[in-house]
């Protein structure tokens, strides 16, 4: 068989829409050394393209990283198939917290160089070394300590749309960024209960490692970041202390945790938490756009969008031709437009 997909991305969304069955969106990871990835990628795919998985896997010499959907009826299945390898035997999976399983289409399983990028050389660093486990009732329990200071170690557009009361930002839009901009920011505070969280756990407890390698010393991280502590305070009648929505990194973009609505409409300033690609081609910035802008704007971020996607399709083509562009988001924090590195 390929070990790739040949079908058109329309096709395949043809396929899932007609699907009867419900898919179950989960994403999990694992810290671990892989000594051939090339290998095991290809026997993953195999495995999970057999059991009709879809999504995305990043697999490196360091571990896993994975964002997919499982056919309800082939979730055993698929928990089997994953344990059946000794470094995933038992591992976590965080079930998505809003979920109308449409997350994803394909399955991808690329092979890279890190599961996250960190930009860390030291060859001193060790992952093994990392901050101390906190489950949902441990994390309350803690952050209502003035001691504690809790950082977000997500990107901005993450951010803006939800995170945990009192909650420090690192503002940076890449992680390899974060990293050395929060030991400075907390340089001073290496005595104080430092708790990190991120969206599955995976960015976190990396950050952990490394704040335990900078000096610091109460290190904790969020045990599978905000999707699992959602569930699991939730089940345990505990109170939640996140705030707003959760952005998700696929079709979705991002899953309801509480009512409450904290970010803004980029264009007119009315509460939204609403994240959307611009419908021009061309552009396709990632921002926060009402009901009432979208419809007013076409789906676009701005009045030359909005001109553009009203060209013919021959017109905007040829306007794309020449043009180098990566994937953007909107910060507000600073007022302009920056390419989006895909952290995750």
């Amino acid at each position: 068989m390929a070990l790739h997909n040949r079908v058109s991305a329309a096709e395949l969304k043809v396929r899932l829409a007609a699907e009867t069955f419900r898919r179950v969106t989960v994403s999990f990871y694992q810290y671990a050394k892989i000594e051939d990835p090339n290998a095991f990628r290809d026997e993953l795919y195999q495995r999970l393209y057999a059991l009709e998985v879809f999504g995305r896997i990043y697999v490196a010499h360091e571990g896993i990283n994975a964002q997919i959907s499982i056919p309800e009826h082939n979730y055993d299945a698929f928990r089997d198939t994953l344990y059946s390898y000794s470094f995933l035997n038992g591992i976590r999976l965080n079930i998505a917290v809003d979920d109308d399983g449409k997350s994803f289409w394909v399955l991808k399983i690329k092979v890279r160089e890190k599961i996250v990028a960190d930009g860390i050389e030291d060859p001193a660093f060790d992952m093994a070394v990392k901050g101390k486990y906190l489950d949902a009732k441990s994390f309350n329990e803690l952050t209502d300590d003035p001691d504690t200071i809790v950082v977000d170690m997500r990107n901005h557009y993450e951010f803006e749309v939800g995170h945990f009361e009192n909650a420090i930002e690192v503002p940076s839009d890449t992680f390899r960024d974060q990293l050395p901009m929060a030991v400075d920011m907390l340089k001073d505070q290496k005595d104080k209960n430092i708790v990190m969280y991120c969206t599955g756990g995976i960015r976190c407890e990396k950050a952990s490692a490394y704040m335990l390698h900078n000096g610091f010393r109460n290190v904790f991280h969020l045990e599978g970041g905000i999707i699992e502590y959602t569930n699991k305070a939730k089940a345990q009648g505990l109170p939640l202390k996140f705030r707003g929505k959760n952005f998700v990194f696929d079709d979705r973009l991002g899953e309801r945790i509480t009512d409450e609505v904290i970010a803004q409409c980029h264009q007119c300033g009315k509460p939204c938490d609403t994240h959307t690609n611009c419908k021009n081609d061309g552009c396709h910035l990632l921002f926060i756009q009402c009901d009432e802008c979208a419809a007013k704007y076409a789906g676009t971020c701005s009045d030359e969008c909005h001109t553009v996607v009203q060209m013919s399709p021959e017109e905007q083509e040829q306007l794309r031709k020449g043009v180098e562009k990566g994937t953007m988001f909107f910060n507000k924090s600073k007022q302009r437009l920056r390419p989006r590195l895909g952290d995750r």
